[in-house]
């Protein structure tokens, strides 16, 4: 089944397929009865500014043609990460940051999460960069599971958008 998914640069043409996976997300973590992406974000603008700045990634699934997952992959300074607390980073150096993963709840793949973050991985790599810092609810067990089937290590907490969160970092080499 993964054979069939590429992971691609998100456009304007994708916009909307996007909004509706990440409005799937926010009922999903609604029903979870987390706050989580429950107050506005993120939002049609929030996806834009992505794709304008190039950070933004679709999961492509060649053999229905269709988009089926969403996530960020920026390799720049992720300031919230500057004041991490009840713990240390594994490193101080260049890292990319993974944002907004979402995966289509009207096309279900199991173990989709894992291969995004599998793909991001292989993107921090061609950019030469050996560390992923991520950050997630406390409350959001399938990216809790994943981080730990692929062996990041919790690092601390970091305050963003009005809540602590999670943080976690995996070093690639």
């Amino acid at each position: 089944m993964f054979d069939k998914l590429t992971l691609r640069k998100a456009t304007q043409d994708h916009a909307d397929r996007i909004w509706e996976i990440l409005q799937q997300a926010i009922l999903k973590r609604k029903e979870e009865g987390s706050t989580q992406w429950q107050e506005g974000y993120p939002n049609p603008n929030v996806i834009n500014d992505d794709i304008t700045k190039g950070i933004g990634y679709v999961v492509f699934h060649s053999e229905n043609n269709s988009i089926i997952g969403y996530v960020v992959i920026m390799d720049d300074i992720e300031p919230t990460y500057n004041e991490l607390s009840g713990g240390k980073w594994l490193t101080d150096g260049k890292y990319v940051v993974v944002h907004r993963l979402a995966t289509a709840q009207d096309v279900k793949i199991k173990g989709l999460g894992t291969w995004v973050m599998q793909q991001v991985e292989n993107v921090a790599l061609s950019k030469n960069i050996t560390s992923i810092k991520v950050d997630t609810n406390f409350d959001n067990d399938g990216m809790l599971r994943v981080f730990e089937k692929l062996n990041y290590v919790y690092c601390g907490e970091v305050f963003f958008r009005g809540g602590s969160r999670r943080a976690f970092e995996k070093l690639l080499v």
